[in-house]
């Protein structure tokens, strides 16, 4: 369960990076992600899935 929320910390941080950075460029990336087609934007959502899960089990062996 710790690691959970180690994971989703560092996805916190991550994401805040990015605002706290560069605003105009999230804000960007949403207005595009708005106009990709659902279809493209489940496979993207699969994909970023999947490799975080072999990343995973690459580290955790």
């Amino acid at each position: 369960m710790s690691d959970l929320a180690v994971a989703l910390g560092l996805v916190l941080v991550i994401e805040g990076l990015l605002w706290a950075l560069s605003p105009g460029l999230g804000r960007k990336l949403l207005q595009a992600s708005a106009e990709m087609p659902e279809g493209s934007l489940r496979l993207a959502g699969a994909a970023a899935a999947a490799c975080g899960v072999l990343i995973v089990w690459l580290v955790r062996g």
